[in-house]
């Protein structure tokens, strides 16, 4: 299993308590980035939103790929996985900025696809927004512009959405950066399975996981491509016993007598994609149905709740926690290391924060 974490681009992860002690600003994300680095982390996925989806709109969000670029001059080991919408970047433009990233990375850039979903900020910002299985489709013609640019001393390309002329794209990546996805409808899968690297998924349980890779797994088969990573979001609780951290996640579920600044939003993202609609209420206090995973308890108790997904064929956790660095510090402690020292035979721990 390999461990990643979202970047706090928002200032945070918990919708229903305001103020977190991470705000959201380049100082807090370099140090939390780096001490990552040194604790084990293997990965760090930056999300791309310009407004803030997590504590309202008019609460600052950073900007997903200047953040990046920074931080691959000050990193040395993690890889950076940086969301991407292809309606907010022209592919040409972007397969050029992002294969200078991964250049100055030396290697280290992932792409983490996202076909949007939230019409409000495209019409904000003047852009288009698609219907739903359109956007799949613009989404397939966008990776394709840019893994030619990436590939090809030259790229022609006609087009529904793109086209180029006899295009040059130098340098190139130090590698094809892998491309991760994720999307539950038709559309969603086609485009993943045809043209990316690994298929990333909202929280859930292992018996609702398992089946959803065994699938990907079969369909990948069928085009004859080679296997795919499987990546899951979650939120992580870890204490000394399982009563502090049951009651850790009463605290941060409980709603507030009047609903968080992004309710809206929440309602928004449920009608323009085909997840299931019959979430709970309670579940909007953490994003990306992160609570659904239960990875809530002692060490041993996560430890033990990994090993289940691993079993059934998970790669990677994308984890959320809050305060975000101290809880990295413990988890990294924790559940990382004993789980990484079990696969070597060697441990080491994890250094107190200086």
């Amino acid at each position: 299993m390999r461990f990643g974490y979202w970047m706090p681009v928002f200032g945070g992860w918990l919708r229903n308590i305001p103020d977190e002690g991470m705000e959201a600003s380049w100082d807090y994300v370099k140090r939390l980035t780096q001490r990552s680095e040194a604790t084990g982390w293997d990965l760090s996925l930056i999300a791309e939103l310009n407004l803030n989806d997590i504590k309202g709109v008019e609460a600052p969000a950073l900007d997903a790929w200047s953040t990046a670029a920074a931080l691959a001059a000050v990193t040395e080991r993690i890889e950076l996985m940086v969301a991407v919408r292809p309606n907010f970047h022209q592919p040409a433009l972007f397969a050029k900025a992002a294969a200078n990233i991964d250049r100055i990375s030396g290697g280290r850039l992932a792409l983490n696809v996202v076909s949007s979903w939230w019409a409000d900020e495209a019409r904000q910002y003047g852009l288009q927004f698609d219907a739903h299985d359109d956007r799949y489709a613009r989404t397939a013609e966008w990776l394709e512009v840019v893994g030619s640019l990436w590939t090809k001393e030259r790229s022609t390309f006609a087009g529904r959405y793109y086209s180029l002329d006899e295009a040059v794209c130098s340098p190139k990546p130090v590698k094809r950066p892998t491309v991760y996805a994720g999307g539950e409808s038709e559309a969603a899968k086609a485009v993943i399975v045809g043209q990316c690297d690994a298929y990333v998924m909202h929280g859930d349980p292992v018996a609702a996981i398992a089946p959803k890779i065994a699938d990907m797994v079969a369909r990948r088969e069928a085009v004859g491509k080679r296997a795919m990573h499987y990546g899951m979001a979650a939120y992580a609780i870890v204490r000394d016993s399982e009563a502090e951290a049951k009651r850790e996640l009463e605290r941060i579920t409980a709603l507030p007598p009047e609903p968080p600044k992004g309710f809206a939003n929440f309602d928004q993202w449920l009608s323009g994609t085909k997840l299931e609609r019959e979430l709970k209420l309670q579940e909007y206090s953490v994003s990306n149905r992160g609570l659904r995973p239960s990875l809530v308890g002692t060490p041993e108790q996560v430890r033990e709740r990994i090993e289940e997904y691993d079993a059934a064929g998970l790669n990677l956790l994308l984890l959320q926690m809050s305060p975000q660095a101290e809880e990295m510090d413990r988890f990294a402690s924790q559940v990382i290391a004993p789980m990484k020292a079990g696969r070597n035979g060697s441990g080491g721990g994890i250094r107190p924060i200086p």
